[in-house]
């Protein structure tokens, strides 16, 4: 695509740095075909040091005698839902605490980690760090990508969807050693009845939507 025009970098700071997440504020002019450049404006967005994207990854059985698909969604612990969303500030109307999020696994691809093998490695880590479920890199198959807030992030998100063996439990999963994955669990869904709960605002994490309903069109 072709750039409508150039952007001239006035300065770039970084704020709030030291933490998890690092603010970078860039002041901009627009620089036109033409020549003539817009007033200065403010673009400000996050970075994430330890690694920018990370992994969204689908586990899949076929967990019934009519041969139903399911799929392992994981309620964990979310402070910036809890914190960041008071009642106080941010009216609820359903009058439900975001104090844990449903999701499916996901996690950071971290610096280093470059390519479709390391992606694939990461996958197999998080499906066994965060669901107790053992893959080998090629049982993974790759559904494509998708950047879930470019107004604030650069974080890209890797889809991944691994089949677990039909009927198959997974193993306690061992987490990251994170006090973050405390109190975690797992649980199986049919597909078709997580992808109606995401439709209902039951499952609210966007990525989890959008990696079940890639999973289904797969699956045809």
């Amino acid at each position: 695509m072709t750039k409508p025009y150039d952007l001239d970098v006035i300065s770039d700071e970084e704020l709030g740095g030291g933490g998890f997440l690092h603010v970078r504020r860039l002041r901009l002019r627009n620089v036109r075909p033409d020549g003539s450049r817009s007033d200065e404006w403010v673009c400000d967005f996050v970075e994430r040091r330890k690694g920018i994207d990370a992994v969204v990854v689908a586990l899949w059985r076929k967990g019934s005698a009519r041969g139903e698909v399911e799929v392992l969604v994981r309620d964990g612990l979310r402070p910036a839902l809890y914190f960041g969303r008071p009642a106080n500030r941010v009216p609820m109307p359903d009058g439900r605490e975001r104090f844990l999020c449903t999701e499916v696994v996901a996690g950071i691809i971290e610096e280093g980690e470059v390519g479709e093998a390391a992606i694939r490695q990461r996958a197999v880590d998080e499906a066994w760090e965060e669901a107790g479920v053992r893959l080998r890199p090629d049982e993974l198959e790759l559904l494509g990508t998708s950047f879930p807030s470019p107004g604030m992030t650069p974080e890209r998100f890797w889809f991944v969807a691994g089949r677990v063996p039909d009927g198959s439990e997974a193993e306690p999963p061992p987490g990251d050693g994170s006090p973050m994955e405390e109190g975690a669990t797992t649980r199986w869904l049919p597909l078709d009845e997580a992808i109606r709960r995401c439709a209902a605002g039951e499952i609210e994490d966007a990525k989890t939507e959008l990696i079940l309903r890639r999973l289904k069109d797969r699956l045809g």
